[in-house]
């Protein structure tokens, strides 16, 4: 005699818990960012940006002649806590949108 087959309840919170973590997992997997080369930050060429609206094109072109790993654009209001890394180049932009400065810090 076969017994009857008993599925668990689910609450409607702990649904919504299971669904959450498996779209989270989804972003987990996704790839970061690719840098080529070693990552390591040169600002000695990007006077040019200086002046320029800080669009992602722009911002893109930054990174891509910085050879940073990791491209940080500063706002007018935003704290900046003075740590310094090899990888990293800061994009000072002012309340217009324009890039004032572009270093490796």
């Amino acid at each position: 005699m076969a017994l009857p087959l008993r599925l668990p309840r689910f609450s409607l919170r702990a649904a919504s818990v299971l669904f959450s973590l498996g779209t989270l997992s989804a972003c987990v997997s996704t790839p970061g960012p690719q840098v080529a080369g070693s990552g390591q930050c040169h600002d000695a060429s990007l006077g040019w940006a200086v002046g320029q609206t800080a669009d992602e094109a722009t911002l893109k072109r930054l990174s891509g002649e910085s050879g940073a790993g990791l491209i940080n654009p500063i706002g007018p209001t935003t704290a900046v806590k003075h740590d310094t890394r090899s990888d990293r180049l800061r994009v000072y932009i002012d309340a217009q949108n324009r890039i004032t400065a572009a270093r490796c810090e």
